[in-house]
């Protein structure tokens, strides 16, 4: 033991500063990945089973704009209209499409009838085009609940609806919900596409946990109509490109109104995302209005990025370092350190991608931890130009 703390005494300063904030970022790490990362898959685990008859849960709207997509349109409607559920109407909204939509909905309809169709002109203000027909729906449904999913999205359950349902009945306003992507095996880069949509849904729906929402995805979330128009609709963020999901709820949703379900039961699912590009589209569409959220949302997964960096920066240097000095000591807290976090953020994360079925991830869950906000900074400059590219010809038309 004294030869330990002799050993101990003899380090320099540098060798003391470097370990003591290795050490500093370690533990910031272990408190995002054990009290952040952790809390979907523990809120599911704790969950009680809300046991509610059928004559006392909520009549539900879901709420779905379509454009140009009737090939997923008619393969996704199936899956949403045969939902186990006692009082529901689906309500989709053709924005101006040159395709088969019209004929797939009037299809649908004859076998459906609880799907009603609607439209708007195919000219319709291309920034603001979503909006108005997101509008349009809400406006048309009879049903205080609205639920909300995409053309190119379908349940994977037959109890969709109502695990929505029985959530809405602890008097909550708002419902945030898990969207999985199904990857062909073939796509470039599907490893880190599914890492990247679960990581960002693991990050709103534990905030949102946490009573601190601060976004939600079209893809699966739902709100009270009576909360749309008492926040006059999307009126404080026309003129943006997009932000008809995460935007809107977050100008709308506060700790007391906000609730998640993330039961398998609840989940969608889409496998639209065939290529790069698609994936590129779908990053730049929730970047570009990430950088318009209220709140602090930003600053608190900005200071996890700036941790994660710092550490593999100090490990790095602390492995040249001991190895330089012969400092054996700080050469195996290093690697102690360094594989104890590894251990615990592969455990968290799989866990939580075994409760979203999002597969299964190993060592390389580390590099696609430092490659994300690379990658995001790539795609919000790409969002940006893209953004005002838009603007460019609108105001040229004018």
């Amino acid at each position: 033991m004294e030869f330990i703390f002799s050993y101990i005494a003899q380090f320099s300063i540098y060798e003391w500063i470097m370990g003591a904030f290795l050490l500093f970022f370690f533990l910031i790490l272990l408190c995002y990945n054990l009290t952040v990362y952790r809390k979907p898959y523990k809120y599911e685990m704790k969950r009680e089973e809300i046991s509610v008859d059928d004559s006392n849960l909520p009549g539900i709207s879901v709420i779905i704009s379509s454009k140009n997509d009737s090939v997923q349109l008619e393969k996704n409607l199936p899956f949403i209209l045969e939902q186990d559920y006692p009082n529901f109407e689906v309500i989709v909204v053709n924005c101006g499409s040159t395709d088969e939509t019209d004929t797939v909905l009037k299809a649908a309809s004859l076998k459906y009838p609880r799907l009603y169709h609607t439209f708007i002109p195919p000219k319709a203000d291309e920034i603001n085009e979503k909006k108005l027909a997101l509008t349009v729906g809400i406006k048309a449904a009879k049903y205080d609940y609205l639920l909300f999913t995409e053309s190119y999205c379908r349940p994977c359950s037959s109890e969709w609806i109502r695990e929505f349902g029985k959530q809405f009945t602890r008097g909550k306003d708002i419902i945030l919900g898990y969207s999985n992507l199904l990857l062909p095996k073939k796509i470039m880069r599907g490893s880190f596409i599914r890492y990247d949509n679960l990581i960002h849904q693991i990050k709103f729906l534990s905030r949102a946990i946490s009573r601190k929402p601060f976004m939600g995805t079209g893809r699966n979330m739902a709100y009270k109509k009576e909360l749309f128009f008492s926040n006059k609709g999307f009126s404080s963020i026309l003129g943006i490109d997009g932000g008809e999901d995460d935007l809107f709820i977050n100008r709308i949703a506060n700790k007391r109104n906000t609730d998640v379900v993330v039961s398998t039961k609840s989940i969608t699912e889409t496998d639209s995302v065939e290529n790069f590009s698609t994936w590129r589209s779908f990053k730049s569409k929730h970047l570009y209005t990430k950088q318009l959220y209220k709140g602090f949302s930003h600053l608190f997964f900005g200071f996890e990025n700036f941790s994660k960096y710092s550490f593999a920066l100090l490990f790095i240097s602390s492995i040249l370092l001991s190895v330089y000095t012969t400092n054996y000591i700080l050469l195996g807290s290093a690697i102690l350190l360094f594989l104890l976090l590894l251990f615990i953020r592969i455990s968290v994360i799989n866990k939580n991608s075994k409760q979203f079925g999002s597969g299964k991830f190993n060592i390389r869950l580390l590099i696609f931890d430092l490659l994300q906000p690379i990658s995001n900074q790539r795609f919000t400059k790409y969002a940006n130009s893209r953004n005002r590219a838009i603007l460019s010809v609108k105001k040229w038309y004018k």
